[in-house]
């Protein structure tokens, strides 16, 4: 599941996964896009991964990388991306990285559990674009 965290503002959105994640799970920040994309913003995303509850499985992602292989997570907002922070254990820096590029065209940087605070100062503290 996807949780709104509540420094979600102005152009950022922040969000916390502590399961796997679907569909829903998206359709849960689109609308935030589009509230940013209309005030003349990009998106900035906080991407948090809780770790607890993931065990054997190959990723947060519902049915892993065959999903986004058969296109039912088609993201059309990419180039209304910025910049993405994501923070989670380091043995997923390598597989989120590629999962989320083709996403986006934002400059991505990963961040473990310990630089929460790094990650969030990065996304809410850089020269906003116009």
């Amino acid at each position: 599941m996807l949780q709104i965290l509540a420094t979600t503002q102005k152009n950022i959105i922040a969000t916390r996964a502590n399961d796997i994640l679907g569909i829903s799970d998206y359709e849960k920040i689109h609308p935030l896009i589009h509230n940013i994309i209309n005030n003349g913003k990009k998106v900035r995303w906080y991407f948090e991964m809780d770790d607890c509850l993931i065990s054997n499985t190959v990723g947060f992602w519902e049915d892993g990388i065959i999903e986004l292989n058969y296109g039912k997570m088609k993201f059309t907002h990419s180039e209304d991306i910025e910049k993405i922070a994501i923070v989670g254990e380091m043995k997923w820096r390598d597989w989120m990285l590629s999962v989320m590029k083709p996403f986006s065209e934002a400059t991505i940087r990963y961040f473990s559990l310990a630089e929460k605070e790094q990650a969030m100062e990065w996304i809410i503290n850089q020269e906003e674009l116009v």
